[in-house]
């Protein structure tokens, strides 16, 4: 499923904040649901305009763009966010979850704020693997229950998901220009066979191409 420009913008428009903010960053990034709950603060580089993606779909890293236009939003945003993490170390809360057993090389890190979700859950709760009282981040089917009502509320007679930004900004690269190799590394693609399934969604004819006719 890809939705156009305009039935993007119908979604959007029909979403508010923290749900509206990751909607907006799952069409302006390409990146899968999950990917974008799991961001840390860190991985948010606003001088370079860029989001870092940790372990993606194959355990890989890849770097994709942090869109122009979202960037105030996710800075107030974030802002709000380092509030309610001074105020749960204040509380002797502040930890959150750290991968591949960097909580036990860096006992401290899991309270620094470098380290904190961008998009962190409104209660704490406890983790299932240590039983310490935590911070977790927002749960994706929060986001999907928010934008399919908003695709119904939309009424433009398509279903969709969080997943379908991501096929909507692959195909709409392409639409624009952009090479298939670009939108590979973007999209963290292994085989550029896997991005091509794109190609066939442009109403270009085979393989998304235009035909040197229509040039003349």
């Amino acid at each position: 499923m890809v939705l156009n420009r305009e039935e993007i913008q119908a979604i959007l428009v029909r979403l508010n904040g923290t749900p509206h903010l990751i909607a907006s960053l799952l069409y302006g990034t390409g990146m899968r649901i999950m990917e974008c709950l799991r961001l840390r603060v860190q991985d948010v580089d606003f001088k370079r305009r860029e989001i870092l993606i940790r372990d993606g779909k194959g355990f890989k890293d890849r770097v994709t763009m942090l869109p122009t236009s979202v960037t105030p939003t996710l800075q107030m945003h974030l802002d709000k966010v380092k509030e309610l993490h001074l105020t749960d170390l204040a509380q002797g809360f502040g930890s959150v979850y750290l991968p591949y057993a960097l909580e036990r090389k860096y006992p401290n890190a899991a309270r620094e704020w470098i380290w904190q979700y961008v998009f962190p859950a409104a209660k704490l709760s406890t983790d299932p693997r240590s039983g310490e009282v935590r911070r977790h981040h927002i749960q994706e089917q929060a986001i999907q229950r928010a934008v399919k009502q908003a695709a119904r509320d939309a009424d433009f007679g398509k279903a969709a998901t969080p997943h379908t930004f991501r096929h909507s900004f692959a195909t709409h690269l392409l639409e624009s220009g952009y090479d298939i190799r670009t939108v590979q590394e973007l999209l963290g693609h292994v085989d550029v066979s896997t991005t091509m399934i794109y190609t066939h969604v442009l109403n270009k004819g085979g393989q998304g191409v235009t035909s040197p006719l229509d040039h003349l």
